[in-house]
């Protein structure tokens, strides 16, 4: 990502700034969104690369992805996504500008003009913009400062969308497309480890759960939806005092709930539900009283595809089911002692 092309100061054209807004904006999909702004960014200011750094949610590997725009021999503009792995110094400067939401302003070891402006949501770095020249970048810092506040303002207009209304949770949308992201991520980091021939094993894997309420039915007929809901709300609420930060909740929809927990190992997850599933059967719920929830779980492998995943924790939440309910079960190990025999009827849970 070195930048050797003429370094263009001039004010821009009202006209132009305006263009590229709204070419970026009209994107309601996150991946064409954060494409265009680099290559909206690229077109208004000769820079020679434009990059937009995502932060993600597994904090063992703070950046999620880095989308890149630069020009080819032929002078078109190209985006690609590359690894910001390759470059531990890079990595270090996005992490530190996006820990402290300050910008920063470098020369590289190459004499290469840097450039690093976070991009913030309810005053949390969700990212970063990085521009890198071969001449002075001071000059368009307000430009982008400027894109970056758009930027945040529009990932929260669209986040919202991926909230489920009752419980604050992420909904099943977001579910399907974090999946999705995080299964490429998986499949990308595998390749790259054959491709660096590393040696060395992550010992970190992200697991699978889901959650379903026992007998949620009887307390919507007992009680009445008002309450029905009550429990849903307040089951989320203690998922989110109960998780950590990095450990992604989801209402998949109704009373069912989907985790996707970082673990290093299946008794480790299983002991973190089994945790939290005693917790709930302890707890006194206003008007209810006590209520149960069954969980079951897979992990996530680095060449699974969603419906897979879901599929193997899902003939884990239905043995839990059969077997007294208020319970945990894991894919893996009921595999292992052949515990899956009888099949699971089909349409337990909606896939994708």
């Amino acid at each position: 990502m070195r930048g050797t092309w003429p370094f263009a100061s001039d004010a821009l054209p009202e006209s132009r700034l305006l263009a590229s807004v709204a070419e970026f904006t009209h994107h309601r999909d996150i991946d064409a969104l954060d494409h265009s702004l680099v290559l909206s960014l690229a077109e208004l200011v000769t820079v020679g690369s434009v990059a937009l750094c995502k932060r993600g949610d597994d904090p063992l590997h703070p950046i999620e992805s880095l989308v890149v725009c630069t020009r080819n021999d032929e002078d078109t503009l190209v985006v690609n996504a590359v690894g910001a792995h390759q470059d531990a110094v890079l990595a270090k400067s996005l992490i530190r500008s996006m820990d402290t939401l300050e910008a920063i302003s470098e020369i590289t070891p190459d004499g290469v003009s840097r450039l690093i402006v976070p991009v913030q949501r309810d005053h949390v770095a969700i990212g970063a913009l990085m521009l890198e020249s071969g001449e002075p970048l001071d000059a368009i810092r307000p430009l982008i400062d400027g894109f970056s506040r758009i930027y945040g303002n529009y990932i929260a207009l669209l986040n919202e969308s991926e909230r489920d209304k009752l419980t604050g949770l992420y909904n099943r949308r977001s579910f399907e497309q974090r999946l999705r992201r995080l299964l490429k991520s998986h499949s990308e980091r595998a390749l790259r480890q054959v491709d660096e021939r590393r040696t060395a094993v992550d010992d970190s894997r992200i697991w699978l759960a889901i959650l379903d309420i026992d007998h949620f039915k009887r307390i919507n007929d007992t009680y009445g939806h008002v309450y029905g809901d009550e429990v849903i709300l307040m089951l989320a609420q203690r998922m989110r005092a109960s998780f950590r930060q990095s450990d992604i909740l989801f209402r998949f929809g109704g009373e069912e709930f989907v985790m996707l927990i970082t673990a290093a190992d299946e008794a480790s997850v299983n002991a973190t539900l089994d945790r939290f599933r005693q917790h709930i059967a302890d707890h006194n719920f206003p008007q209810v009283g006590n209520v149960t929830v069954s969980i079951g779980y897979a992990l996530i492998g680095e060449h699974d595809y969603p419906e897979i995943v879901l599929d193997r924790a899902d003939k884990a939440l239905y043995f839990a089911k059969q077997n007294g309910r208020n319970s945990v079960y894991g894919y893996e190990a009921l595999t292992e002692r052949g515990e899956l025999a009888t099949p699971m009827p089909a349409g337990s849970i909606d896939l994708f």
